[in-house]
């Protein structure tokens, strides 16, 4: 029965985050905002509130407080790697050439800002006990400065969007005049409920497949959870590689694990029981490398454009994604079982 109800609140994810893709692009249109404005701010929050409802359900909701922080940190790391190993598949899909190659050079900059969230998390889940009396109240330091590095990141990147924008003007689209800016948003906020619901419901779910299986919270947080939260990433970017919206794809992506370091700020909030972070297992601290290399793997490609893929049908860069996934799930499950 668990299982049904995890494929079902999928589906609600999946189906919501399609949708997601064509109001976003719709946004960008009309409020003339761009694809890295309307990527990086609204769709990369949006299709990261799983893992935000997830952590708050995992440590208000679950009963074993031991479980809860594994499974709501896990899920944040888990997801940071699914997000990156999303760019090897568009890679795949985008068959005419590498993908980052036809995506802004700005980009470079939302890669790096989460290398150093993704750093800060890592070093702050190794301190553990070394950190846990740094807090004001119950809420811990480094939560707060997660969260000032993330406004400082976001502020860089837009602003150099911005200029990008100013220098380079796009030719207007006018790909939705059949519908209204209300309409546009009242969908929008009607597929971005339907994904936060089945965000909270997937916390619960985490304790019951973590119950059922045996497996350990890290892994159950770290690639249950975070492959079905970050669906809406994998269905938005796929819509809208298709419509050719690349950097709204790429920045909602690479956006989303910016937001979703900086979500651990308000996750802590509710964690009543000291720094989250210092509360977590030190396997967490394996996903967090691996994201840091595939991070820095996007980083180096966009960096260095190829022209043609390595591979064929995938680029070099979509090659060591894969692997870099497969070592850090592999790495998580033979640390979590038991």
């Amino acid at each position: 029965m668990v299982w049904v109800k995890f494929v079902a609140s999928l589906a609600i994810i999946l189906f919501a985050g399609t949708k997601l893709a064509r109001y976003g692009d719709a946004l960008a249109e009309k409020t003339r905002l761009g694809q890295i404005w309307i990527g990086l701010l609204l769709l990369a929050f949006i299709t990261s509130v799983p893992e935000l409802s997830t952590g708050i359900g995992a440590v208000t909701l679950v009963s074993d407080k031991e479980l809860a922080p594994d499974l709501a940190i896990g899920t944040i790391m888990g997801s940071c790697i699914f997000n990156v190993l999303i760019v090897a598949w568009l890679d795949v899909i985008h068959r005419r050439e590498p993908i980052l190659s036809r995506a802004s050079s700005n980009h470079m900059i939302s890669a790096l800002v989460g290398i150093v969230l993704i750093g800060l998390a890592a070093l702050s889940i190794f301190g553990g006990e070394k950190i846990a009396g740094l807090a004001l109240g119950w809420l811990g330091l480094p939560s707060i400065v997660v969260i000032v590095v993330y406004l400082i990141g976001v502020r860089w990147t837009l602003h150099s969007a911005r200029d990008m924008q100013s220098a380079s003007p796009q030719a207007s689209r006018e790909q939705y005049q059949d519908m209204g800016m209300r309409e546009v948003w009242v969908k929008f906020i009607l597929a971005a409920g339907a994904v936060i619901g089945s965000g909270i419901w997937l916390a619960l779910i985490g304790e019951e497949i973590s119950d059922t299986t045996g497996l350990g919270a890290g892994f159950v947080g770290s690639l249950f959870l975070a492959v079905s939260t970050s669906m809406p990433e994998l269905a938005l970017t796929t819509a809208a590689l298709r419509i050719g919206a690349i950097d709204l794809a790429v920045a909602d992506v690479v956006g989303a694990n910016m937001i979703n370091i900086a979500k651990i700020f308000i996750i802590d909030i509710f964690y009543t029981d000291g720094s989250i972070l210092s509360a977590v297992s030190k396997s967490q601290i394996t996903t967090a490398l691996v994201a840091i290399g595939m991070s820095l793997v996007v980083l180096i490609a966009l960096r260095f454009r190829q022209r043609r893929k390595t591979f064929f049908v995938i680029s070099w860069y979509g090659v060591i994604l894969v692997a870099l996934y497969i070592y850090g799930a592999y790495a998580l499950y033979t640390s979590g079982v038991g």
